[in-house]
């Protein structure tokens, strides 16, 4: 595991990582099994005394629940945001076979942060698309950190019609902190882009699916989202803006404590979507967070793709775009409540 990102919540694990990896390097030298155990590295020198690894192990494991059995809301913007958590790619790589970019919008050009092709996941094929935020500094700036331009959503808009045209259904992976606010971007039509992709989404005669896999910001995220089931990974958030945002706009500064009070109030957890009814899944990531772990967070979030793709696709496709329109429409209800008349 990367030492170079920490999380601040996170420093005990940590301790114990490197004590764990140190008792590991001891164990190899005299001979005895050690359990393998994922994200931690193997060549490490030290002359500390040998710890027992096997009750180090059970004591991370401890701690990791008890960390992240209930996390702030900010805690896990902190999680979503980790450069190690999985992105688009990795996805692909561990969750879908016989992938095939597709490239461009036919318009303008082609935007690396957001990815489109056809893949099979499990035995179905299907249309993926989902953002790209990139890994190490080259591919960030590429990928303009996960903010697509409008010609990223015509394309994915582009390749959702083919799709449609061959009867496959799409899964989008939403990552993105919010479509590009550059001046390039407005020019070329971004808002117009994004509402293109919630009109002809909520009507496409395939099934949808959509998860969060890290952060969902505003109609950057939407603008792939528009789906028959929608489901978020434990811990990514999905709000109309981020804390860092909301804190500048109501007390005209960022930081730690107003971005702390911002998340708590912009309830963007996956458990608090799933009480208002924003989305329809939360999706268990393995323990410590995806980035611990990318095998088992794709197995995961495979499984639930599988199985909602299983079910939608039984439905006629009249009862299947009535019932997204429906769940859009639903979104946001309230009460009037009737001021009485003085007589009263």
């Amino acid at each position: 595991m990367s030492t170079f990102y920490q999380l601040e919540f996170e420093k005990e694990v940590i301790e114990l990582d490197q004590r764990i990896e140190q008792g590991q390097c001891g164990a190899v030298g005299s001979g005895a099994e050690i359990p393998a155990l994922p994200g931690i590295s193997e060549q490490v020198v030290d002359s500390s005394p040998r710890e027992d690894v096997g009750k180090l192990i059970k004591k991370r494991t401890r701690v990791l629940k008890r960390i992240y059995k209930d996390l702030s809301p900010w805690n896990t913007v902190r999680v979503a945001r980790h450069p190690d958590r999985p992105q688009t790619r990795d996805y692909i790589k561990h969750m879908c076979r016989d992938f095939c970019e597709l490239s461009g919008d036919r318009r303008f050009g082609d935007d690396p942060a957001l990815v489109t092709g056809f893949g099979r996941i499990g035995g179905r094929k299907c249309l993926i698309v989902g953002h790209q935020k990139g890994k190490d500094t080259h591919e960030k700036l590429a990928c303009h950190f996960g903010c697509v331009h409008p010609e990223g959503y015509r394309k994915a808009l582009a390749k959702m019609k083919l799709a449609e045209k061959f009867g496959l259904p799409i899964v989008t992976l939403v990552d993105t902190p919010g479509a590009y606010p550059g001046l390039g971007a407005e020019e070329r039509g971004q808002a117009e882009a994004i509402a293109v992709n919630l009109l002809e989404m909520s009507r496409l005669k395939v099934p949808i699916v959509s998860i969060v896999i890290g952060e969902g910001g505003s109609g950057g995220a939407l603008g792939i989202a528009v789906a028959d089931r929608v489901a978020m990974l434990a811990y990514s958030w999905y709000s109309v803006i981020s804390p860092e945002g909301c804190a500048a706009i109501l007390w005209k500064q960022a930081n730690e404590q107003t971005n702390t009070a911002a998340a708590e109030a912009l309830k963007l957890t996956a458990a608090n979507n799933l009480k208002l009814g924003i989305i329809d899944s939360v999706i268990d990531e393995p323990l410590g967070g995806a980035h611990r772990n990318h095998e088992q967070a794709s197995a995961n979030l495979g499984e639930w793709v599988s199985r909602q793709l299983d079910e939608l696709i039984e439905l006629p496709v009249d009862e299947l775009v009535n019932q997204r329109y429906e769940r859009f429409r639903k979104l946001g209800e309230f009460d009037v409540c009737v001021e009485p008349s003085p007589a009263d």
